[in-house]
């Protein structure tokens, strides 16, 4: 058995059914049963407006995003699932902040829900730097199932790892 790393933090009844379903070799259905469709924001442009998208609608005071792109670079393993990063520097008198999101490139292939979820956490960034009580309500003030779709990530991870093959390969 496989270790659920992606589901450490969860309790021995809760990582015992992901068990059975990954032994039962259900895991995969159960998700494209409950998560049928990937989304369209195939392209980095496409991903940049889907994001700007929710930004405008929950975030309208926010600072801009210079660039959202889905990064190839960002290996899930290492618990990053997204990356905000923000530069500060001086131009001329003025001191320019430039605000960036990169997304893991597993989620190009992945159900909207999902994509949905990291978008979320990551422009949380934008208002509360740390991982804190504000930080997740906001999370769930701009998706309400914030913490279930966090949760369905992780068993989404745990399926694409064990699979070998990436979401829409698993819908056909």
């Amino acid at each position: 058995m496989h270790q659920l790393k992606y589901l450490a933090g969860y309790s021995p009844q809760i990582t015992a059914q992901v068990a059975q379903l990954i032994v039962e070799n259900r895991l995969g259905s159960a998700i494209v049963q409950r998560y049928p469709k990937a989304h369209d924001a195939r392209t980095d442009k496409a991903l940049y407006d889907f994001t700007v998208n929710i930004k405008n609608e929950f975030m309208r005071t926010a600072q801009p995003l210079s660039r959202v792109l889905y990064d190839g670079k960002i290996h899930v393993i290492n618990n990053a699932l997204g990356i905000h990063t923000f530069v500060s520097r001086v131009q001329g008198g003025k001191l320019k902040a430039k605000h960036e999101i990169r997304i893991a490139s597993i989620f190009r292939d992945a159900p909207l829900e999902f994509l949905k979820m990291i978008v979320v956490h990551e422009l949380a960034h934008l208002k509360e730097k740390e991982h804190n009580k504000a930080f997740y309500q906001l999370c769930e003030y701009m998706e309400p199932a914030y913490h279930q779709l966090e949760f369905d990530t992780r068993l989404f991870l745990t399926h694409v790892e064990m699979a070998g093959s990436p979401y829409l390969q698993t819908c056909k």
